[in-house]
């Protein structure tokens, strides 16, 4: 080490160019490690505290409430990622494996609303309309999650979110007090599929540093509901 010391100081000297250059690039490569593993640890603890609870339609066990979570609408109808996630709760519903539907998504402005874009939809393929529960603040997965449990009264629930998405629903539901079954909808790989995968990277990061560890309020909070509770008892 002390052999090499000087040397080390004259190529310094000699090649300050190149020295600054080496240290950037080792920068940048610090840098970067850094950054792959702020993006995949997260993702690996959504993974494996998911990963345990998928089923599908054919095997998801009776639960009293099959949760439907937002997806954007198109003309005041729902998008068609939104159509295909009320159509697998449509399936378990004619399957006998829920009593009642929470719809919970986003209407914070009045030209704005998924919840009831998402009930009318059921109620037009045949679930009664009192068995449909809507959950306006529904504004993300979290507050979805949070609400269903302080809100709602939901302790046990199946849960349809696209298939990269279900796991980090089904993680936060378990954080949120809700022992959860996810039911992952499969779609074609193509540009909104992959644009999806995308954003969904950094949504793992935020539940897991922000949502799991600090398990902060929803935006809307609010009296108990028991409109949940009496959909599944007049279901019975």
């Amino acid at each position: 080490m002390r052999v090499g010391l000087p040397r080390l100081r004259r190529f310094r000297r000699l090649c300050p160019v190149r020295w600054r250059e080496r240290r950037i690039q080792r920068r940048a490569f610090q840098l970067l490690c850094a950054a792959a593993l702020a993006v995949l640890v997260p993702t690996a603890v959504v993974w494996c505290q998911g990963g345990p609870r998928l089923r599908s339609v054919a095997d998801a066990p009776a639960e009293p409430v099959v949760m439907v979570f937002g997806a954007g609408l198109d003309g005041g109808k729902p998008s068609p990622y939104l159509r295909h996630r009320l159509d697998a709760a449509l399936a378990l519903y004619r399957e006998g494996r829920v009593r009642a539907v929470l719809v919970t998504g986003d209407n914070s402005r009045v030209s704005y609303d998924e919840p009831d874009a998402m009930r009318d939809y059921l109620v037009q393929h045949g679930v009664p309309a009192d068995l449909v529960v809507r959950d306006y603040a529904g504004f993300n997965t979290w507050d979805s999650c949070s609400r269903a449990h302080r809100i709602f009264g939901v302790s046990r629930a199946l849960l349809v979110n696209q298939g990269y998405a279900v796991r980090r629903a089904v993680a936060l539901c378990e954080a949120a007090g809700i022992d959860s079954y996810g039911i992952g909808v499969e779609e074609p790989h193509d540009a909104t599929w992959q644009a999806g995968v995308v954003r969904e990277l950094a949504s793992m990061d935020k539940a897991v540093l922000l949502d799991e560890l600090f398990d902060p309020d929803p935006h809307l909070l609010g009296p108990r509901e028991t409109s949940l509770a009496a959909a599944e008892a007049g279901a019975r």
